[in-house]
């Protein structure tokens, strides 16, 4: 059966909100695309080679996918993501493809079902709902188009009007992929982010190997906390040679610290012996942030805190596949105590930027909206993960505009790694922001030329001032 996505989706019911949140929305609705936070790999677009086929760009790098479809069984090595312990995963990409459409009803309703089928429709023009019967038509119909000149990935952000894309990369990362995209003819601006997560968490079973790797890339061996410190900030500097405007900070809670050097020292020499415990790793964390926060007054860099994530909550899933699975759970979140020294110390610093997201909506209204409120380098990141949806990003918006201003948040950003998933986030984001201002317009509480004003900041604007672009 052939259907079409409806013009209006997204909006109220009440038709005079729907008449101005669609007025709104198509004011904005082309505007170019600012992702200044997300995951893609940056050498797609250095290399330029097409996607092999739908389920290797679709299906394979998007966790969003996968994790709904593992919770209903459906094991991860029938759906071809790759495994770390040499466990056997599907490689017949049209079989994997085969199980994804028999599924296809199972994001109904969900943000991803509303991503897909703009792909589905708005992307590559289909006019049939996916499903067993018409799964392998329609996975010829988008494999065909990937080989053509239009689909090759500079093409694809070309014609999805991004402006600025942003990767997500390791300190130790040459960023051979990014000098090759800034040597290349590609118009749009993709550029890296610094996350040094691996090094600041000493619970990372993988600490002393990133250590030892990042002592590799300077050029002398990491022995002592303070050619640590050096290392980072030489790291530092070469991402934003590279292009970068924002280092990210993936913790489990956001409470800061600050230590002296000797308590540092120390803490270091116990984890380089190999005798660090859960203290000294809380203790390390919280002492980190608040050095991420010196360098980023020093050197400009915007941080981001992602906070309140039990990252690979699954072991099983971890042990064979790694991590960023889709196994990140929300867990409670305390910002008022947590960011106190943070704020304190560096809040009031107009050289300083910090954006701060959260899990936690019980926290929007009682603690992040008023500290975005009041502390000038403090803004509040969109929802995300579990709440990067219609009503998350409605509650979102309800519950911290009054206190904070839409001002004192940074717009959208995607988050994602399907590279065509991005329009459709922007598009959903866009939707949703336009009907939530057509709401205090229909109660006037705000005029139309304020709101058409406060679209286009929601939408753009924000975010190229926030993320320094």
């Amino acid at each position: 059966m052939t259907y079409k996505l409806h013009p209006d989706r997204f909006f109220s019911a009440e038709p005079g909100i729907r008449k101005v949140a669609h007025e709104l929305y198509m004011g904005i609705k082309d505007l170019p695309i600012i992702s200044p936070h997300g995951h893609t790999d940056p050498s797609w677009y250095a290399e330029n080679t097409p996607f092999r086929d739908p389920t290797e760009l679709i299906i394979i790098p998007d966790h969003y996918i996968f994790r709904l479809l593992y919770s209903q069984g459906i094991p991860l090595e029938s759906l071809g993501v790759l495994s770390l312990d040499g466990t056997e995963v599907e490689q017949d990409h049209r079989k994997i493809w085969s199980i994804f459409a028999g599924n296809f009803h199972l994001f109904s309703g969900t943000p991803s079902g509303a991503w897909l089928e703009y792909v589905f429709h708005e992307v590559f023009g289909l006019e049939e709902r996916l499903d067993t019967q018409n799964a392998n038509s329609i996975y010829n119909t988008i494999n065909a188009a990937l080989k053509t000149e239009q689909f090759l990935p500079r093409s694809i952000i070309k014609k999805f009007n991004i402006e600025v894309l942003s990767t997500t990369d390791e300190p130790a990362d040459l960023l051979e992929s990014h000098q090759k995209i800034i040597d290349s003819d590609c118009r749009a601006r993709i550029i890296p982010s610094f996350r040094p997560d691996e090094l600041t968490d000493l619970q990372n079973s993988q600490w002393h190997s990133k250590i030892e790797e990042l002592g590799q890339v300077v050029g002398y061996e990491l022995d002592s906390y303070t050619k640590f410190i050096q290392a980072l900030e030489e790291r530092r500097a070469f991402f934003k040679e590279k292009g970068a405007t924002a280092t990210d900070h993936g913790v489990r809670t956001p409470f800061t610290a600050e230590l002296s050097r000797p308590e540092c020292e120390g803490i270091f020499q116990r984890a380089l012996q190999g005798r660090r415990n859960p203290d000294d790793a809380i203790q390390f964390t919280a002492h980190m942030l608040m050095e991420m926060a010196r360098m980023s007054t020093e050197d400009g860099l915007v941080m981001q805190i992602h906070p309140g994530s039990f990252r690979n909550h699954n072991q099983l899933i971890f042990n064979r596949f790694g991590p960023d699975k889709g196994a990140d759970i929300p867990v409670r979140t305390e910002y008022t105590h947590n960011l106190h020294a943070l704020l304190n110390k560096y809040g009031n610093d107009p050289r300083f930027s910090l954006i701060v997201f959260t899990l936690d909506e019980s926290t929007y209204a009682r603690e992040l909206a008023p500290l975005a409120g009041h502390y000038p380098a403090m803004k509040l990141g969109p929802s995300w993960w579990f709440h990067d949806s219609p009503e998350g990003m409605l509650r979102f918006r309800q519950m911290t505009s009054e206190t904070a201003s839409l001002y004192n948040t940074v717009g959208f950003n995607d988050d994602t790694r399907a590279l065509l998933s991005i329009p459709a986030r922007h598009d959903l984001s866009r939707r949703v922001d336009s009907n939530y201002l057509a709401s205090l317009v229909a109660t006037h509480r705000i005029e139309m030329d304020t709101a058409i004003r406060m679209s286009r900041a929601l939408a753009y604007d924000l975010a190229k001032a926030a993320y320094k672009l």
